[in-house]
């Protein structure tokens, strides 16, 4: 028995260290995303952008709530619909994938469409029932700063999505293959 609470110790460090690494470094990559698509050339620094990714994770721990380390617990409400946004994106990644390959992508839109649509509007109706009548602000900046990026994304999709037909008959007329993906057959 002692050995098995060791090793379920160990491995529950492992995942928490590896879980807080990954979501360090992927921050740092959207910081700097976010500041090349902003012009600002500091944030790009791959220095720069994780101590901005490090310093919001210790604000919130430290100075949100009503005691340090209960930031994260505050912001829980959050995360249902974060995680499904993300989820959208990702398929919406994998539409334009598909779409530059000349692939069928209504298996995909159409998923896309809904978790891009759904939890936006329950983060929409937490924000307009919950958060604002409790004056819970910390919700509300957040909600509200991850609602505007997902309308970024969106809009930067959409614009894509019309240019699309251009991009792939440019790339063909330079010589270009018409599928980029190694497993296509010649």
């Amino acid at each position: 028995m002692k050995y098995g609470v060791a090793i379920m110790a160990v491995m529950v460090a492992c995942f928490a260290a590896t879980t807080l690494d990954t979501a360090t470094r992927l921050q740092r990559y959207v910081i700097s995303e976010l500041a090349s698509s902003a012009g600002w050339q500091a944030g790009t620094n791959k220095y720069v952008a994780t101590t901005i990714a490090v310093g919001i994770g210790m604000a919130i721990a430290v100075f949100a709530g009503d005691s340090p380390g209960k930031g994260g617990l505050m912001l829980w409400p959050l995360f249902g619909a974060t995680n499904q946004l993300l989820a959208g994106l990702a398929l919406m990644v994998a539409v334009f994938y598909l779409a530059r390959r000349s692939r069928p992508v209504a298996v995909l839109a159409i998923p896309m469409g809904m978790m891009l649509l759904l939890p936006a509007w329950a983060m929409v109706f937490d924000l307009v029932n919950n958060w604002w009548p409790q004056r819970d602000y910390v919700l509300i900046g957040f909600g509200t700063l991850v609602l505007i990026l997902q309308a970024w994304m969106v809009g930067e999709a959409v614009s894509l999505w019309r240019r699309l037909p251009e991009v792939m008959k440019e790339a063909k007329a330079n010589g270009e293959p018409a599928s980029t993906d190694p497993l296509a057959t010649p």
